[in-house]
């Protein structure tokens, strides 16, 4: 009995890496989807700004949080209405992979 001592602890120490690993990629991909909803509202917002006779890139950036907009590219052209938006990431390289990107249209 005396040598199994401490098992658990040792147990929890090799599992730690692991739950931290899962649990940061679980926050990876909310922090995408929520970047996905951002982006569709933006694009919307800014096909409503266009069909109003306003500017559609600034409809978008204004529907978009301020730490989003340096994230956010918007492109408007022929009623159509794109967004593109880099989720928050620690790892640069892997934000750039992960955008994610929304368009939206008016039609006449």
């Amino acid at each position: 009995m005396t040598r199994e001592r401490g098992q658990a602890s040792i147990e929890l120490l090799a599992v730690l890496p692991l739950l931290l690993a899962l649990t940061l990629g679980a926050l990876q991909l909310l922090a995408v989807g929520y970047a996905s909803v951002l982006a569709g509202n933006a694009a919307e917002a800014g096909a409503l700004a266009l069909a109003a006779g306003a500017d559609a890139r600034a409809g978008a950036r204004e529907a978009l949080p301020g730490w989003s907009r340096a994230r956010a590219s918007v492109a408007a052209s022929d009623g159509r209405v794109e967004v593109r938006l880099r989720p928050p990431s620690a790892v640069s390289a892997l934000a750039d992979r992960l955008e994610v990107s929304a368009s939206a249209a008016v039609e006449p």
